[in-house]
């Protein structure tokens, strides 16, 4: 019986997965033979570290290494105190002395990974413990270990995230991405324009970036902190590093991975045309190799313009507001930019261009420093020279000093705007200067404008089109600086007080909300409507509606996500009146009854004065239902500013907070009444505008905040319509075929109801040869000159081709 269990221990040290499953069974009764395979782990485990240390490794003793440390992770949960040090031991052979240079290699190394996700999966180590040896790891690993240990960080972020914030985990993995991306904030910038002279840097801070970018993309990082990381990366001495963070906050999907993929398959795309143009020029070139030519440097063509196309993606807008100092960040762009523009190339030195630009009207910061710097970009010929315009316009605004941006509009005038250069170059540059000028009004000449809008009789639409918005701009915001014929009916109307704010001066806030009074009739009327068409005016109180709840539905979604709210605040319950005050300066009285402003003891007084002269009885009865009807209309009713009367608060804000279901009606009903107006014809060209801004505001509704930056195409305004080529022309045709049945005459066919007899062409094919050697065609065929056989025999070959395509 003895000699039976000694060779059932033997049987079971030399079968570790069968060991493996009678220890989940029974671990006391078991705990001899994982000792046994415990102490032969630790023994490869020193030979594995001498072996590396002196350069010799053996593939089998690797490969059984392996093997043991699989079965030590599965069975550690049964020996918790046994396995104690399992995970520093592992930990040691990945990261070998902490520099992230791994002790062990190829499929050993790869087999530990998987052990470290097993035992997280089992809650035998932490996810700290976990991400704090793999995120080291990363740049150390091959692609294809690369992309485990990604999905394996990525996804346990995520878990662990899915249901409350994990701070802590969520601290301790920022920590280190801060510091992966230190680590090289002190080398010597290189720049991109010498690749591959100097030393690169900076791996561990693009993995770092590309964490962020994915965790943000994902939606489970959203605060300060992960934007704070990619702030730092955006000034690391690496410009591969500087231009992951900096698609981070302009917004486009820019990441080493997809990068390099698209990069790969342009190149491929690239190698199949010049195998192809190789071909044809050491073999016979036909007419199926130019076909394939064709069809490859299309491929092509199409790859590089949608890399083009993804420069201009959505900007990151919500990044750029968790800025933690927006103006030392702008200045820091503007001093990198400054200090190596000989270094950097021309398009990263427009990503950095786009992104200050875009810092500097969401903040309002002043960095005056870059409008000198981009002057001499200002040139029509400047490659990207319409992403320069789009960044000049995008960093003006109202507290931008008007004396530093007069000189660049003198510039875009002087490179853009004369007789030297194409039509779509004037429509760029007076486009350009019209959204700098809507921006900041004042930085324009009165001179200068007068010259600029002369262009609106030009011939080329675009043009014409961009001169007239920027006379209209003006005629909006400050027509003072316009010829008196330039100004137009209204603006000549109300010239003195449509006139831009002085520069450091913000405009009026407005009073109440446009339209309101249309929502308040629709309400009355509705209530009208409900009461059997009877009007129950005796009451001046308008009836608000119980049952709200439906109004706000979805209101989190519907509303601007950007908006900062302060939320809901207390106020008196003790039955003390409160105090209302007009003035800031005087606080509220307990106690006591609030203060009547100007509007209310005016509207008291002529209440007063008309009771006095009415007197009582029926009359003073009919008297408060009159002035029960006209509540709505004197509590809309504005007058100008030199009459002395302003605009009365409406009685609908004071007894319902309106919800968004509640604006969007409002919408609806400004819509219709614009309309209405200009179907009436009473309203004229500012009618129309209206009703546009109107329409294109219903369209932008719930797109992104990016709609506050600018495009190229803003820039380039309407162009005319490019000629179509043949394969343009030729697809437009076949779309317009489709869905009908073939074109053209069913003479003589087979598959028509009643058969009809065959056409001249089908009778010229059969008619006798004896017969069609002695018709006039052929005799004048043989009569022809040499010069004239060459023209039919061009004019077959060039019918032949187009039949062909």
């Amino acid at each position: 019986m003895g000699k039976s269990k000694n060779s059932r221990g033997i049987l079971l040290t030399s079968n570790l997965p069968q060991l493996q499953n009678l220890i989940k069974r029974d671990p006391k009764g078991y705990r001899e033979e994982f000792l046994t395979q415990y102490n032969h782990y630790l023994s490869l485990l020193r030979l594995q570290s001498s072996s590396t240390s002196a350069g010799t490794n053996n593939d089998k003793s690797a490969e059984l290494f392996a093997d043991l440390i699989t079965f030590i992770c599965q069975v550690a949960q049964c020996y918790p105190e046994e396995t104690k040090d399992l995970t520093v031991q592992l930990k040691d052979l990945l990261l070998g002395g902490g520099n992230g240079a791994s002790v062990v290699g190829g499929d050993l190394r790869k087999t530990i990974v998987k052990n470290l996700v097993m035992l997280r999966n089992k809650e035998v180590i932490s996810s700290i413990e976990l991400l704090q040896i793999l995120l080291p790891l990363l740049p150390h690993v091959p692609a294809s270990l690369r992309s485990l240990i990604r999905h394996t960080i990525l996804t346990d972020i995520k878990t662990s995230n899915a249901k409350t914030k994990n701070h802590r985990l969520n601290r301790v993995v920022q920590s280190l991405l801060f510091g992966m991306i230190e680590s090289g904030m002190g080398a010597e910038v290189v720049g991109d324009k010498g690749k591959g002279k100097g030393k690169e840097i900076g791996g561990e801070a693009m993995w770092a970036v590309m964490m962020v970018r994915e965790l943000w993309k994902k939606g489970v990082w959203n605060d300060a902190k992960t934007v704070s990381i990619a702030a730092l990366a955006a000034f690391h001495p690496n410009t591969k590093v500087q231009s992951a963070a900096l698609h981070f906050f302009l917004g486009s999907d820019n990441g080493t991975d997809e990068d390099s993929d698209e990069e790969e398959g342009i190149r491929e795309a690239r190698r199949d045309v010049r195998k192809i143009e190789h071909q044809m020029q050491v073999g016979k070139s036909g007419k199926k190799k130019q076909r394939m030519l064709k069809e490859v440097k299309k491929d092509e063509n199409k790859k590089r313009q949608d890399k083009v196309d993804r420069v201009g993606a959505i900007p990151n807008f919500p990044a750029l507001e968790l800025l933690h100092d927006p103006q030392t960040f702008g200045e820091k762009l503007y001093d990198n930019l400054h200090r190596h523009d000989k270094q950097y190339s021309l398009d990263h030195k427009m990503l950095i261009m786009q992104l200050l630009s875009r810092v500097m009207g969401a903040h309002k910061l002043c960095v005056l420093g870059f409008y000198s710097y981009i002057i001499k970009y200002l040139t029509y010929h400047q490659l990207q020279v319409t992403l320069v315009l789009v960044s000049l316009a995008q960093s003006v605004h109202e507290l931008t000093p008007p004396d530093v941006l007069t000189p660049v509009i003198r510039k875009i005038a002087q490179e853009f705007v004369h007789p030297g250069v194409g039509a779509e170059v004037i429509a760029a540059g007076i486009n350009a200067i019209r959204e700098v000028c809507r921006r900041q009004p004042w930085c324009m000449e009165e001179d200068l404008l007068g010259d600029l809008i002369e262009y609106r009789k030009s011939k080329d639409k675009g043009v014409t089109t961009a001169a007239r918005g920027l006379l209209q701009l003006f005629r909006e915001v400050n027509p003072g600086m316009l010829k008196r014929r330039e100004r137009g009916k209204a603006a000549s109307m109300g010239i003195a007080t449509l006139q831009a704010p002085a520069y450091g001066h913000t405009a009026a806030a407005s009073e109440g909300i446009e339209g309101l009074e249309l929502l308040e009739e629709h309400f009355a009327a509705l209530k009208k409507e409900a009461n059997g068409g009877v009007s129950d005016d005796s009451d001046a109180e308008m009836v608000v509606d119980e049952d709200d709840e439906a109004g706000w539905e979805n209101w989190d979604v519907e509303s601007d996500s950007s908006s900062a709210s302060s939320g809901w605040e207390d106020v008196l319950s003790d039955g003390d009146d409160l105090v209302i005050s007009d003035s800031e300066d005087e606080k509220p009285v307990k106690g006591k009854k609030r203060k009547l402003g100007d509007d209310d003891d005016e509207v008291e007084k002529k209440t007063e004065k008309k009771r006095k002269v009415i007197g009582d009885g029926e009359e003073d009865e009919d008297e408060d239902m009159d002035d029960g009807k006209s509540v709505v209309s004197v509590a809309t009713t504005s007058m100008t500013a030199e009459s002395g009367t302003v605009k009365k608060l409406s009685l609908l804000a004071q007894q319902k907070i309106l919800t968004p279901a509640d604006f969007a009606l409002l919408n609806d009903l400004r819509l219709k009444a614009a309309q209405s107006i200009v179907e009436s014809g009473l309203g004229g060209s500012g009618a129309k505008r209206k009703l546009a801004a109107l329409e294109a505001s219903k369209r932008h509704v719930g797109e992104d905040e990016a709609s506050r930056f600018l495009t190229e195409s803003e820039i380039l305004g309407p162009r005319k319509k490019v000629k179509q080529d043949y394969e343009e022309r030729m697809e437009h045709i076949k779309k317009g075929r489709e869905g009908r049945e073939k074109f053209g005459s069913l003479k003589g066919k087979k598959n028509k109801e009643t058969k009809s007899s065959s056409t001249n062409r089908e009778k010229q094919r059969n008619k006798p040869i004896m017969m069609a050697v002695h018709s006039n065609k052929v005799l004048q065929k043989k009569k022809q000159s040499l010069r004239d056989k060459q023209i039919k025999l061009r004019a077959a070959i060039e019918k032949q081709k187009k039949l062909k395509h």
